[in-house]
């Protein structure tokens, strides 16, 4: 009997997004970056895991039917509510953020998958994501930092700062924080705001290079409507051009551009196919409400479709 293949662990927060328009009801979206991503991987048919926590309450409810109907397996630790975001869009479909999030995810927890003490599991996990609040937000950043520790050499790390101003604290201390997770990664993905409120006044392929020399094979960059670019440790380059579509908002599209380019590559895809299939999947999801990412079928289907605009560049050593 063939063993299931081991899933990749995401660990990080959930949040209900809120998002609020003028003149519109509210509308209650499940979110939070890494759900996202564990979201988008199992939407692929990759199998998934996510490490959380969640409230005992209808947010919480909502979160783990959504993530569980796309086959990702959801273990939550209980927290006192589910963290939530007002999200409000600009006539743009772009997106701003006020948090009610907390994150104390504990250093072990019955319902851990793959505790930190000697008695855990001897398979690792195909993979592991950390990202946003979840990698950086103290008391529960420790927790995350101690499993990916644990399983690194054994599974590749993967790493989105996300960033979040509102609740990075002051930028020195935000900035040492995000370069610890950098260094313990072999993939790292940011947006070009990301980078922007980091590391004020410095170009995207600066900081990129610079994110290399911590550690990791790959630094990819979002750069939204110019699409995205990715720099390995060899000095290999690759640029995509985003795909052409209508914007309904923004929420996801980081998310589901990171899910799409770690299926690529655990499906063994070459850089510039990777960042292809990533920035294809983003638009597909900006093209309509909420973090929505494509399925497999859907994404095939739209890489046929814009096969047009897959005008991504090789530009091999810098």
């Amino acid at each position: 009997m063939t063993s299931p293949e081991p899933p990749v662990l995401v660990i990080g927060e959930c949040v209900a997004d809120i998002v609020r328009t003028d003149g519109a009801p509210d509308r209650v979206h499940p979110g939070g970056s890494p759900a996202n991503v564990a979201y988008g991987l199992a939407r692929l048919g990759r199998p998934a895991m996510l490490l959380t926590e969640l409230g005992p309450d209808a947010n919480g409810r909502l979160i783990r039917a959504h993530l569980e109907s796309a086959g990702v397996v959801v273990r939550a630790a209980e927290a006192a509510r589910t963290p939530s975001a007002v999200v409000r869009l600009d006539g743009l479909g772009r997106a701003e953020y006020t948090f009610d999030i907390g994150w104390t995810l504990p250093p072990t927890d019955p319902t851990d998958p793959y505790p930190t003490d000697p008695t855990e599991p001897a398979v690792a996990p195909a993979a592991i994501h950390l990202g946003s609040i979840g990698a950086v937000a103290e008391p529960g950043a420790a927790a995350v930092l101690a499993r990916v520790e644990r399983w690194r050499g054994r599974a590749p790390v993967s790493y989105d700062p996300n960033v979040r101003p509102a609740l990075m604290g002051e930028r020195a201390e935000a900035v040492r924080r995000v370069e610890r997770c950098v260094a313990l990664s072999d993939v790292v993905k940011a947006s070009d705001e990301d980078l922007a409120w980091l590391y004020p006044d410095e170009r995207p392929e600066a900081v990129a290079e610079r994110w290399l020399a911590l550690g990791p094979a790959v630094v990819a960059v979002t750069l939204g409507a110019e699409g995205a670019f990715a720099l390995t440790a060899e000095g290999g380059y690759v640029r995509a051009a985003a795909v052409p579509v209508p914007v309904a908002d923004t929420v996801g599209a980081g998310d589901s551009f990171t899910a799409a380019f770690l299926d690529a590559r655990a499906a063994g895809t070459g850089l510039p196919g990777c960042l292809t299939r990533a920035v294809t999947a983003a638009a597909l999801t900006v093209s309509r409400p909420g973090a929505n990412p494509p399925s497999a079928a859907e994404l095939a289907a739209a890489l046929a479709r814009y096969d047009d605009y897959d005008d991504h560049d090789d530009a091999g050593a810098r």
